[in-house]
């Protein structure tokens, strides 16, 4: 695959700015240690909040780049800076779309790519996941979905998600998405429903929990646990996009057409 992005990505990028859902997209073309900047209805801000700063690598998406996120590092967007991103309530709707290529040279565990999940404070409202490894799962996609900001009933951890079926291999290229309705919460692998019964899609009609003006931050990369960023996504970020609607089936797998042949 060409390091350079090229027409694939421009187009791209028109599709995801025309469609009027859009909050938010990162394309993750700023230099090392920069903050990174969306584009879309709101201009949110991403901060980096580990030590060593995450690099830019020649490899992109959304653009002849990339961030490399190593184990350990993860960005934070406040709650307050972004109150287009809190989705809660009974009418809950939204999409997320990542660009990633996983790493092999971690494998630790559970890796949070983007949402507000906080889990030290029980204020968990949605989140994408790989490799949950809950529900017979490993290297999946979920689509993390809270009512009641806290663990399931009966359970340590939370256990309401959607689950793909298929692996998520390393070191290529994937179009992830997930989305809620209020009613379903779906997960997508390179523009098709990757369908699980039972799972996905997966029945959800809590809505998701309002988490008031103290609930969690948005972050990529990793969420809040014990008090410390846990749960660390290990690979290449080549985009993030947020919706304020469960995009269809068809417009996820359109989004399949500019991904860059191996």
């Amino acid at each position: 695959m060409s390091k350079q992005a090229g027409p694939l990505a421009e187009q791209l990028m028109a599709n995801l700015l025309n469609n009027p859902a859009l909050v938010a997209v990162w394309d993750f073309q700023e230099e090392a240690g920069k903050p990174r900047l969306s584009q879309g209805k709101q201009i949110y801000t991403l901060q980096e909040m580990s030590a060593e700063p995450i690099q830019r690598v020649e490899e992109g998406i959304l653009g002849d780049y990339s961030a490399r996120l190593e184990f350990g590092q993860w960005l934070n967007l406040p709650r307050k800076d972004c109150p287009e991103l809190n989705f809660s309530g009974a009418s809950s709707d939204l999409t997320i779309v990542a660009w990633v290529k996983r790493s092999e040279r971690e494998d630790r565990g559970c890796q949070a790519v983007a949402g507000m999940w906080n889990e030290s404070k029980k204020q968990r409202q949605y989140c994408m996941f790989l490799d949950l490894q809950i529900w017979d799962s490993k290297d999946q996609i979920g689509g993390h979905v809270s009512a009641i900001g806290g663990p399931t009933p009966g359970y340590k951890y939370c256990m309401t998600t959607a689950l793909g079926s298929t692996a998520v291999s390393k070191e290529e290229w994937h179009c992830l998405a997930f989305t809620y309705d209020g009613t379903f919460a779906r997960c997508y692998l390179d523009g098709k429903l990757d369908e699980r019964e039972g799972f996905n899609p997966y029945l959800y009609e809590g809505g998701l929990f309002d988490g008031g003006e103290d609930g969690a931050d948005f972050t990529v990369g990793a969420v809040d646990r014990s008090g410390v960023p846990g749960n660390f996504y290990s690979g290449l970020l080549g985009g993030l996009a947020v919706f304020n609607r469960a995009l269809s089936e068809q417009q996820i797998a359109d989004l399949q057409r500019f991904m860059p042949k191996a």
